[in-house]
């Protein structure tokens, strides 16, 4: 299975041309996956700085890009109607000639819920809607006409050993979660509980990709991350500037594979 790398444009502080300047060239550059993110403010920084919607943005990008996957990392399932939410990507689906990475999760940031008036709750009353719409949001697909196109993987993001990882050996085909060089075990202490519901469950866990976000200067723990099964390695980039050189190293790597 080949190494896939991947970059989050982070879309805040940054004018939209700058943002799709930056769209354009990860994609002639050769990156294989370019996601955002679903927030409505900055998540650092000004926190009332320049910041765009998610889903919009990925329409847009859907018709400026020629190669890379893309996608949202991760769209929140509380913002919208799960099958609303199925609707919309099965549509950048279809625009995107089916590249379309559609990734998943609960939700957390609570000035997007106050800012819009959605209702903040729990984290576990968030995580038990997410279970609830993951299966409507399936059906819808089989449902809408015309239907997805091509390969359209389902990527759940999230550690909890409880309800996050069980619903990721339940629904997805990726598994997206933060490695910490400084705390290795935390990140393959999850893993190893990603096996055990998927063994429970009854669910061949080589169905299930493993996807990581990774600062870009820990390149040293590539070898090891890939030989433990990570096949995508994602990268956060902030505006406005969008160096992409720093990924230049993780790159030469992918290709050296």
């Amino acid at each position: 299975m080949s190494v896939r790398i991947a970059l989050q444009l982070h879309p805040q502080h940054a004018d939209y041309s700058e943002i799709e300047r930056a769209v354009r060239e990860a994609d002639s550059k050769g990156v294989d996956v370019i996601y955002n993110w679903d927030h409505f403010f900055p998540l650092y920084g000004d926190p009332d700085g320049k910041h765009f919607e998610a889903w919009t943005m990925l329409g847009h990008w859907a018709g400026i890009t020629k190669h890379a996957k893309i996608g949202p990392l991760v769209t929140c399932n509380s913002y919208r109607n799960p099958e609303l939410l199925a609707d919309m990507a099965r549509t950048v689906n279809h625009m995107s000639g089916g590249r379309l990475v559609f990734s998943i999760g609960s939700g957390w940031f609570e000035k997007d819920y106050e800012e819009y008036g959605y209702e903040f709750g729990t984290a576990g009353n968030r995580l038990n809607a997410l279970s609830e719409a993951l299966p409507r949001i399936k059906k819808r697909w089989s449902e809408i006409n015309p239907p997805p196109i091509g390969d359209m993987p389902m990527m759940i993001g999230g550690g909890g050993e409880k309800k996050t990882l069980r619903m990721v050996a339940e629904h997805a085909d990726i598994w997206h979660y933060f490695y910490n060089p400084e705390k290795p075990d935390v990140w393959f202490h999850k893993l190893d509980v990603l096996n055990d519901w998927c063994e429970k469950i009854g669910r061949d866990r080589s169905e299930i990709e493993v996807s990581i976000g990774l600062d870009v200067e820990h390149i040293d723990q590539a070898d090891r991350l890939a030989e433990a099964g990570v096949v995508e390695f994602t990268f956060g980039l902030n505006g406005p500037e969008y160096d992409l050189s720093v990924l230049d190293p993780w790159m030469a790597w992918r290709d050296s594979l």
